[in-house]
């Protein structure tokens, strides 16, 4: 399995030792390793903030195609990566090369000391870095957890603030309660500055709202003609891809008011976008080998707003599909499986990626039979696609985890570019 070069590993590394003894809800690490290394936040190319549970990746991925096609250079911050560290960082254009990024990532060390701060912050702080120092029109920015406390949000005035749609997910961090996150999300709506929105459950929606009142920030919604609008051939695979296109179109028209986005810039953008493990279908390579003969699909879908939206899409496609799944132990297994009980495909459950606290495959299975499922416990990623194959699947799904999908691109030899 490919995955960071040992030199970015070992530079990598370095900031384990600086984790804090205890996690304040605060920006003060942030900020104070940010101005050891010169405040380069408030040296960024214009930035589209981005927020929310689901489609912030594929929502950035039509963005980042969108602009480019208008001739823009993109800057791009994303996580978690899949395969490589590098992923998350987009200078350009271009994944960041390990010589560069090291060098930043070294630099960002020096600056924090012995400070405690923690890993996604310090790594955060040296993107702000290269940000910094590489030119760009456009920087689009993807929050890593929540909105209001995460580090990201030390932006503060950015040309944009974009939410996705919100729903349960990270409940260990975020809890269950919708309202409180929604409330997390918009966090990073800014004075004055403006914010679009998804179409939102009401709850939501209205917390968007109350909040962008409260900042004096123009607020825009999804509207259905956006979505409606969008063109058949899009290049991410799904029905519910539409409305993440359309909300990437309504954004770059929001961000056009300064730098003009033509309307075929949007339509291209649309059609040439790309963002791995989102229902992608696997070349031929060592995991699709194991599958004799089935199509094998990989979705890193992990929660029940993003099930929903994987089952509609396999419903969509008929014949039969089976599951393959592993999941962290944190998520709503259970919600995550109760989508597919009307289709019933057979579920083939798997140890997480090493090194993330996955769910035991056992309970995994336990949480499919709870949503009316068939389900077995296997060992391993072989066991399961063999066993999936062996089932009479038209198509084998690999869903429930970035992690995973991460390790099957790795093992196939896919690596996202």
């Amino acid at each position: 399995m490919t995955g960071n070069s040992p030199a970015l590993e070992v530079a990598l590394k370095r900031f384990e030792g600086l984790y804090p003894d205890v996690i304040e809800l605060s920006l003060g690490r942030m900020l104070r390793a940010l101005e050891g290394l010169g405040n380069p936040h408030l040296k960024l190319p214009p930035v589209i903030h981005v927020a929310g549970t689901n489609g912030k990746g594929s929502t950035c991925a039509f963005m980042l195609a969108m602009a480019e096609a208008a001739g823009l250079s993109v800057h791009v911050f994303t996580s978690p990566h899949l395969v490589r560290f590098n992923e998350r960082i987009r200078l350009a254009g271009d994944l960041v090369d390990d010589a560069r990024l090291i060098g930043w990532l070294d630099r960002a060390l020096d600056a924090i000391g012995s400070g405690q701060i923690t890993h996604f912050e310090a790594t955060t702080a040296a993107a702000f870095l290269a940000f910094s120092e590489v030119p760009a029109d456009l920087l689009i920015l993807e929050v890593g957890l929540g909105g209001q406390y995460d580090a990201t949000n030390v932006i503060e005035a950015p040309a944009l603030s974009v939410i996705t749609p919100v729903d349960f997910d990270h409940k260990a961090f975020l809890g269950s309660d919708l309202r409180a996150i929604a409330g997390e999300k918009a966090g990073i709506i800014k004075p004055g500055r403006p914010v679009l929105s998804a179409i939102q459950r009401k709850v939501c929606d209205d917390v968007i709202a109350k909040k962008a009142a409260a900042e004096g920030a123009p607020l825009y919604r999804l509207k259905a003609h956006f979505i409606d609008a969008m063109p058949a051939d899009l290049a991410l695979i799904g029905e519910h891809q539409r409305a993440n296109a359309a909300l990437a179109a309504m954004a770059m028209q929001l961000f056009g008011n300064s730098t003009r986005i033509p309307q075929d810039a949007i339509f291209r953008g649309a059609r040439s976008a790309v963002w791995p493990a989102r229902m992608q279908r696997l070349r031929p390579g060592p995991v699709t080998a194991m599958a004799e003969g089935c199509e094998v699909w990989l979705d890193g879908g992990h929660n029940p707003h993003a099930a929903r939206a994987i089952a509609g899409h396999l419903e969509s496609l008929g014949g039969k599909s089976a599951l393959v799944t592993a999941m962290l132990a944190s998520k709503d297994s259970v919600g995550f499986f109760l989508p597919f009980r009307h289709m019933k495909p057979p579920v083939f459950t798997l140890p997480n990626a090493p090194g993330h606290l996955g769910a035991e495959p056992i309970h995994l299975a336990d949480a499919a039979h709870t949503a009316g499922l068939t389900a077995i416990a296997c060992d391993n990623l072989e066991g399961a696609v063999r066993a999936a194959a062996a089932s009479g699947a038209d198509r084998i799904l690999i869903c429930g985890s970035l992690y995973l999908a991460g390790a099957v691109l790795g093992a196939n030899g896919e690596m996202p570019v």
